[in-house]
């Protein structure tokens, strides 16, 4: 994630510390810091590592700029990636993990990272988090996978973080042409839904999932414009995950191709 002129290490030093003083006694928290700074509240420090986890996050979110950065989970299969932006409670961290799992390939779960002005997006492999009713769910599915333990009681509630594939972490640097746009929601009564999404309407709720849209300024706006104008956009309800699959298999990933 550097700029093509730079050709040195870029770094930052994170920390989960203690809190100091009597309260390490107390009510003992965690700290995130970056480079000593400290941009979170503390967090009882039963929610260490998913402070951790969130921090990193943030650090490429507020510092990366190299990219245009969607909030979105991002996975791919023969090199052709969709990219899923959803606010919380879509499903999406139930859906990446379940795709995941799947024949599909994790690029992340949480930001993708695009190559301004080209379908090019870059993989930021991190555990897939998932929320409340979804990890005994996702868990039940896959008893043998690696889970963190539950970190009760955050800001998004019960968190439990589940570690990336082996196929994700081998090919974590394998970039992917993203051909498909799709916004999920989990609808318990609706079998499967699907939606054409408009240009102009898919480059609005992408620029709205899009941390730095603002400070890439005119490249922001047209590396949105190149993305609606070369991928499909749909919106999704479903609650059948397999029939979900089949749809971005065949419809989407099947019948796209990489200019």
């Amino acid at each position: 994630m550097q700029p093509e002129n730079y050709h040195g290490f870029v770094d930052y030093c994170v920390s989960i510390t203690h809190s100091g003083g009597i309260r390490r006694l107390i009510n003992d928290q965690a700290r995130f810091q970056c480079d000593k700074m400290e941009p979170f509240k503390p967090l009882n420090r039963t929610q260490a590592f998913a402070m951790l986890e969130w921090g990193l996050n943030w650090v490429v979110a507020a510092h990366e700029v190299s990219h245009l950065i969607i909030h979105s989970a991002v996975l791919a299969k023969d090199g052709k990636a969709v990219v899923f932006p959803a606010p919380p409670g879509s499903g999406k961290s139930t859906l990446t993990a379940y795709l995941s799992r799947n024949g599909w390939r994790l690029l992340s779960d949480e930001m993708a990272l695009i190559t301004p002005l080209t379908s090019t997006v870059t993989p930021f492999v991190r555990p897939v988090c998932l929320k409340n009713d979804s990890i005994h769910l996702v868990k039940s599915w896959y008893p043998d996978d690696s889970f963190s333990t539950i970190a009760k009681d955050t800001h998004k509630g019960d968190v439990v973080h589940m570690a990336p594939g082996d196929m994700a972490v081998a090919r974590e640097s394998e970039q992917a042409e993203v051909v498909g746009i799709v916004f999920p929601k989990y609808n318990k009564d609706v079998f499967f839904d699907v939606y054409d999404m408009d240009q102009a309407t898919a480059y609005t709720a992408l620029a709205e999932n899009a941390f730095n849209y603002t400070v890439l300024q005119e490249q922001g706006v047209k590396s949105v414009v190149h993305l609606v104008e070369n991928a499909t956009a749909f919106e999704v309800e479903y609650n059948s995950l397999e029939e979900l699959d089949s749809f971005l298999t065949e419809d989407v990933v099947g019948a796209a191709h990489v200019k």
